[in-house]
């Protein structure tokens, strides 16, 4: 926890005066608030002792009651100020903290934390410890000034009754650690619940139209409820078992100020029979007992604001563990000293290269890969569902580091690089096209922040997007809603094939990038590629045989295994799994024609 908690601290930073003097106007306000009951006890015994001058004493002690009340009220509402200045910039900063955390983190730390629980631990677990923090700035600083400051004072108007108040705290403490055992457990369980819950909401709100199009909305309510449900139950039962912490504290402040009337009425009762019914100057006085009994008020009450910062940082312990295993995590992907920024050009070479995701999976995703790709090679990669197509091309821009042997470009093995320098001289068209909310041209330009309208317009030509941006009223400035939802997935492929080609890469990976686009418009792309980007190696994965047949080497991956290299026509003799492929898709283009060639004879 001491470790977490200096780990969260660095993101204080530039708040660390407002934090430092919050605890300063938070000792001045107890201090004050400590002397109030003490001067007017003295202004009442003084004005039942006095003869004469007794308006001269109230207006006396009026004057420095009113000085102690504005002080204290002054203090207290600079240290609010401070403190929520302190919170608030503490919040902002683990959240720039953990964004940027996140921002460095290789493919294998992404796998490591759930999107739903970077969520949670992005906007709940910051909530939970802005205010955590806010309330140690205030209230953790305050309570045991004011409880020492209360001690003090009511020893000094009587030591023997004090004693009172000193018997009941550790009772009043071991009642709060009891509590705190009880519910420490469940709030474990409810965040990494609510990562679940957050979950829920993500998958139902980014599939929504398949959730409408299968009519499962039943389902995915039923799911949200069971999830929401969890997190309630367990809060429910944390709540009550904290719900006892305020009836407990109350029960002790009443025995604690019955106890002292009691045994404070007595004792003036004793000294004023002992003295012929009148108290001596200096005894044990009414006045004396109200005060007492305030002090037992103060003492009490900072021990029930103790057990509600207690709560708060119980609360918070867990969110804060959350986020400190973030900002602790190191990437496993780093740069070197001395690091290469330039890459010569695009050939690639895989020398015995062995990739598996985690050190305790059992089975390699990749064995035993050797291949040489020359610069301004088409190559084309093939092979099934799970044959570990994606995970061959993602070592290449260093996504992931091999388990075993080496991988090169430029000559350059990928882990001497410079990361930004690999991955802007190759890009990289993932499976799973992304688009983000804003224009088309401001989509395009995260190949390239400082392109032209010119340079937008050839690259989009290049991947035959021109066309169809053209066909919308805003062209280049039509609106991009989040994820590309209003454009369809042919024509966000394009975009994003676009928007790499701006980059001007050695190497363009595209990762079944054509899938949604027909086959005449998949046949233009490779001619525009082969005639405008000769020097630049090109990596294509297709599932269709026809996106990759003029490719100068093409590679048929299986269980992770390349099991066949080479071009069309060698492979259709010497590869079985690519010869069946082809045929397979073949026969269906002919059953195909021979039925539409029907359907018009008809």
């Amino acid at each position: 926890m001491v470790n977490t908690v200096k780990t969260l601290l660095k993101s204080v930073r530039q708040y660390k005066k407002p934090s430092l003097i919050t605890p300063l106007f938070m000792t001045i306000e107890a201090f004050c608030e400590c002397l109030i009951p003490f001067f007017m006890a003295r202004m009442i015994n003084e004005n039942v002792l006095a003869q004469t001058g007794a308006m001269q004493h109230i207006l006396k002690y009026g004057l420095i009651l009113l000085l102690l009340a504005t002080v204290s009220l002054t203090s207290g509402v600079l240290a609010g100020q401070f403190a929520a200045t302190a919170s608030c910039g503490f919040a902002a900063n683990l959240r720039h903290d953990l964004f940027y955390k996140v921002q460095k983190f290789s493919f294998a730390n992404v796998d490591k934390f759930s999107t739903s629980s970077l969520v949670t631990r992005l906007t709940t677990d910051v909530t939970n410890v802005q205010q955590s923090y806010q309330m140690c700035l205030r209230i953790a600083i305050r309570v045991p000034l004011q409880f020492i400051f209360a001690i003090i004072m009511s020893f000094t108007i009587n030591a023997r009754l004090a004693w009172i108040f000193l018997a009941i705290v550790p009772l009043v403490g071991g009642c709060i650690i009891l509590i705190m055992r009880f519910v420490m457990p469940f709030f474990r369980r409810i965040f990494k619940k609510y990562d679940a819950l957050n979950n829920s909401v993500q998958e139902n709100v980014g599939g929504i139209r398949v959730v409408k199009s299968f009519v499962r909305e039943k389902h995915e309510t039923e799911k949200f409820e069971k999830a929401a449900g969890e997190v309630r139950n367990d809060f429910t039962r944390a709540e009550k078992i904290l719900a006892l912490n305020n009836p407990m504290m109350t029960l002790f402040i009443n025995v604690a100020a019955v106890l002292i009337a009691y045994l404070g009425a007595r004792q003036i009762i004793t000294t004023s029979e002992a003295n012929g019914g009148v108290l001596p100057t200096g005894a044990f006085a009414t006045s004396n007992l109200s005060a007492l009994i305030t002090y037992g008020v103060q003492i009490l009450s900072c021990c029930m604001m103790f057990s509600m910062v207690f709560v708060m940082i119980t609360m918070s312990f867990e969110s804060a563990r959350r986020i400190g295993e973030v900002l602790t995590q190191e990437s496993d992907l780093t740069t070197p000293e001395n690091a290469v920024k330039e890459v010569k050009d695009g050939s690639i070479r895989f020398e015995n290269v062995n990739f598996k995701y985690s050190e305790t999976a059992n089975n390699y995703a990749l064995s035993n890969i050797t291949l040489d790709i020359k610069s301004g090679e088409t190559v084309g990669v093939l092979g099934g569902t799970g044959s570990s197509k994606t995970t061959f091309v993602q070592l290449i821009p260093r996504l992931y580091d091999c388990t075993e042997g080496n991988v090169y470009v430029g000559g350059v093995n990928v882990k001497e690089y410079d990361l930004d320098a690999l991955r802007k001289e190759v890009a990289v068209v993932l499976q799973k096209n992304v688009l983000f909310s804003g224009t088309i041209k401001e989509n395009l330009r995260w190949g390239d922040e400082t392109a032209s309208d010119e340079e937008l317009v050839r690259v989009c030509k290049l991947a035959q997007a021109d066309e169809f941006i053209n066909s919308f009223p805003d062209g280049y400035d039509t609106y991009i809603e989040q994820g590309g939802t209003n454009v369809s997935g042919g024509q966000k492929q394009r975009l994003c094939i676009a928007r790499a080609l701006l980059r001007k890469p050695k190497v363009l990976i595209l990762d079944d990038s054509t899938s949604a686009v027909d086959t005449r418009t998949d046949a233009m792309i490779r001619q525009a590629f082969a005639k405008e980007i000769p020097n630049t190696t090109k990596i294509i994965i297709a599932q269709r045989i026809s996106s990759i047949e003029h490719a100068d080497k093409i590679v048929v991956l299986d269980g992770g295994k390349i099991v066949a290299c080479g071009t069309h026509d060698t492979l259709i003799k010497t590869s079985d799994v690519y010869r069946e492929t082809y045929e397979a898709q073949t026969k269906s283009k002919a059953d195909e024609s021979a039925e539409s060639e029907e359907g018009g004879d008809k």
